[in-house]
């Protein structure tokens, strides 16, 4: 018995380990797992085999999973990760039955038929030389991520040493110039907020009105430091202003294509390349400019929202006062939609879109989770509906609870309000499988793509 639940604590060790190298698929924060952590696990595990006569594989999973491994993990959802995976290995059919196995990788991926160390041995030198990403519970596509992980950090390295190159300075002038010329080309006017809350007032059943007019603030905000920055970049080519500190940064990252660290600090959470971001922006901007021409939509782009938290909170105020119930007693409950357009919002809650599958798929017909297609990484989740409901009343009924995240990195610091910048809510999605599959395939929704 020890030999089999100490080769399995060791798999699991390696498991915990190669799944760093998968960045946000593996961990959603990257943890030092170590030696002592398995040392003190196996000491445990001996411990209890020796002074305990019924096997305690739930202690041994308990001290393993939530104090060795787990003191170090500070995520809850990396929590729930870690729990999961440890279940596939300290469990009794990794005793009682010959034939267990660790993955579907494989057979080899199992224990050896007899337990003499040196069967030991020779099963663990017949394993092979690279696994695949399914060893560690995720999906083949996972290692096509790792890759352009790896790729896109070798590029940006050599893009940043040709970025500082001997350039002449006429032309990194003349270029800095056209790059912020086309941006400010591309930035509209910042919005009448007087407009807006005379157009959409406080109302007591009518939390959306705030909403908007607050979001239309926090955009105001970084439009006005985004064309401020260019304007003065522009300014100072010219000669007409000082080059600071600050705008030889700006200018630096208009060159490389990247994010503006002054932009970042007013901005919501991305890691599109600068191109992509102002695209992104713009579109944000006409997502708010069209629901002031039109009215409040029927349904909403989830992904375009500065604090989408607000924006949530406001859907549940909205059916609290109209039934006169708590807003803590308050949850959503989760329903993908088979149509994609809507002719008129529903009576209760809120229809979403905008959001993408990361580590499976929907499928349409089956109306549940599924294995993504080879080589495809990404898929685009259907119209929502997310209805409150009393959290008394609600009941998960064997879904996967999905989190939901800003972009696909996944963590995201506290903010002030006690959120983490990155993470939204979790939704509830049909499953044909054990939510632990997908919980160990590391399957998130995102608001936005890189």
């Amino acid at each position: 018995m020890f030999s089999r639940l100490l080769y399995a604590i060791a798999f699991f060790h390696s498991v915990v380990q190669e799944r760093r190298t998968f960045g946000a698929l593996g961990w959603n924060i990257p943890y030092g797992f170590n030696e002592s952590d398995f040392d003190i696990s196996v000491q445990q595990l001996q411990m209890f085999i020796n002074e305990y006569t019924n096997n305690p594989y739930e202690a041994i999973s308990y001290l393993t999973g939530e104090c060795n491994y787990g003191g170090r993990v500070t995520d809850d959802w990396d929590r729930r990760l870690i729990v999961t995976i440890l279940a596939d290995f300290i469990n009794p059919k990794v005793v009682e039955d010959m034939n267990y196995s660790f993955s579907s990788a494989g057979t080899c991926y199992g224990l050896p038929r007899k337990n003499e160390y040196q069967h030991y041995i020779d099963h663990i030198n017949a394993l092979p030389q690279f696994h695949p990403p399914e060893v560690c519970g995720l999906h083949s596509n996972a290692g096509i991520t790792r890759d352009l992980q790896s790729s896109n950090l070798l590029l940006n390295s050599i893009i940043k040493v040709e970025g500082e190159g001997s350039a002449s300075g006429g032309e990194t002038d003349h270029l800095l110039i056209l790059v912020s010329g086309d941006i400010l080309a591309k930035l509209p006017n910042i919005f009448d907020l007087e407009a807006a809350k005379r157009k959409f007032p406080v109302e007591y059943t009518e939390s959306m009105n705030t909403v908007l007019v607050q979001e239309m603030e926090r955009f105001n905000k970084l439009l006005m430091v985004m064309k401020k920055s260019l304007q003065d970049i522009q300014k100072a080519i010219q000669g007409l202003v000082i080059m600071t500190t600050d705008l030889e940064m700006l200018a630096n990252s208009l060159l490389l294509g990247r994010i503006p660290a002054s932009w970042e600090k007013v901005s919501y959470p991305s890691l599109k390349s600068l191109p992509n971001y102002v695209s992104d922006f713009v579109e944000r901007l006409q997502f708010l400019q069209k629901w002031f021409d039109d009215g409040k939509p029927h349904s909403f782009w989830i992904s375009g929202f500065f604090f989408t938290q607000a924006f949530l909170t406001g859907a549940k105020q909205n059916f609290a006062r109209k039934y006169t119930i708590p807003i803590d007693q308050l949850t959503f409950d989760f329903e993908v939609l088979k149509f994609s357009e809507v002719i008129k919002p529903p009576s209760d809650g809120i229809y979403v879109y905008g959001m993408f599958t990361d580590g499976a798929r929907w499928h349409r017909a089956q109306h549940s989770l599924v294995e993504l297609q080879p080589k495809i990484l990404y898929d685009v989740m259907p119209l929502m509906w997310l209805q409150p409901v009393l959290a008394s009343d609600f009941d998960e009924g064997g879904r996967y609870k999905c989190p939901l995240y800003k972009t696909s990195e996944r963590r995201g610091v506290l903010s002030t309000t006690g959120h983490s910048t990155n993470y939204v809510l979790p939704f509830l999605l049909n499953t044909r499988m054990p939510p632990s599959h997908w919980i160990k395939r590391s399957v998130a929704l995102l608001c936005q793509l890189d």
